[in-house]
């Protein structure tokens, strides 16, 4: 027979509650600046929230920080079971399709939590943004436990559990300004020290406005890229930040050719080619960042993608820097 935990606080599980603290909303603060990335963790395992029994529902998710924070604190009032898989820090939907979020790693935990123990029944409430990485029939074939697929937000989950069906709403991924706006930190602070010493080079180099294309193009890269996303004409990334590279920098040269009036008409016709082809791959190549973050794309439409657009982003920004070299150098002569 099965030998059940009696005590909920046992050694093998932890205690959680949902209440968010300021510890935990400073985390939340520096994972959203990329500040300490991999760091934002919580120890794989069982977790148990409020005064769970052996009938109460099992939860998955990932050892996100960020995460399991938005599913303890959506299950206020609720007891239940956590069962936290080791997906090394990453959110569940990109643990999902890396591999951590997945079939193996959700039967180890299984296992290793004696989880049959600890529940009589057998199910496990798993995000739906995980339903990429785990087959569900494997995992009822080796561990005995049916996966369910909860909503895609784990604030509908109260509702959901209710009757233990998802509305259509709850199944619909949104991807709202907010939800927008909330990466624009992370990226930002990813670029800004390269990006800072580009414009301090091209500056020295080609001036203050090289200096301006540099800042210009990150800036609509990971600032008005997400922002505008759902307006920017085509289906891939890569074009939409071309264009959006354009829309900045083509006004730019604009400027850069009026203002060099001194020198021979080629020469000011070349710089503005150079302009429009070294700034909007800068801008195209920041955007492929946002394919992992979004809900416009797919694992193979991604790499598709970057083998396609890749080679264009290189060879037009090489021309240009060839072009714009070439032409540092005649004026110097």
């Amino acid at each position: 027979m099965p030998r059940f935990v009696k005590d909920n606080f046992s050694p093998s599980i932890r205690k959680a509650d949902s209440t968010i603290h300021f510890a935990n909303r400073w985390d939340h603060f520096l994972a959203r600046f990329g500040i300490r990335r991999n760091k934002h963790r919580v120890e794989p395992g069982v977790y148990a929230l409020g005064k769970p029994d052996g009938d109460s529902p099992v939860f998955v998710t990932a050892n996100y920080s960020l995460s399991f924070d938005a599913l303890r604190a959506a299950l206020k009032g609720i007891s239940g079971y956590i069962l936290v898989l080791d997906t090394r820090g990453i959110n569940v939907w990109c643990a999902a399709g890396k591999g951590t979020f997945s079939t193996d790693e959700l039967v180890r935990k299984i296992e290793q939590t004696s989880l049959d123990n600890i529940v009589r029944h057998r199910k496990l409430i798993l995000p739906q943004l995980g339903a990429t990485g785990v087959s569900a029939h494997e995992v009822k074939k080796r561990s005995g436990f049916l996966v369910e697929y909860g909503p895609v937000k784990a604030a509908d989950l109260p509702s959901y559990l209710e009757n233990r069906q998802a509305t259509p709403d709850m199944r619909r991924i949104k991807f709202t300004l907010k939800d927008r706006f909330i990466l624009i930190p992370v990226e930002v602070v990813g670029i800004l020290l390269p990006a800072l010493v580009a414009s301090v080079v091209a500056y020295f180099l080609g001036g203050l406005f090289a200096s301006i294309g540099v800042i210009g193009a990150v800036l609509a890269g990971t600032v008005a890229f997400p922002l505008l996303l759902p307006f920017l004409p085509t289906d891939n990334f890569s074009t939409k930040g071309f264009i959006l590279g354009w829309i900045f920098i083509f006004p730019l040269s604009l400027i850069v050719f009026l203002e060099s009036s001194t020198l021979e008409l080629w020469q000011r016709f070349l710089g503005l080619i150079s302009y429009n082809l070294v700034f909007p791959p800068i801008t195209a190549f920041l955007t492929l960042n946002f394919t992992g973050s979004t809900t416009y794309t797919s694992k193979s439409g991604v790499k598709k993608e970057i083998y396609t657009f890749i080679p264009v982003m290189a060879w037009m920004f090489g021309s240009g820097i060839l072009l714009a070299t070439g032409l540092i150098l005649i004026n110097l002569l």
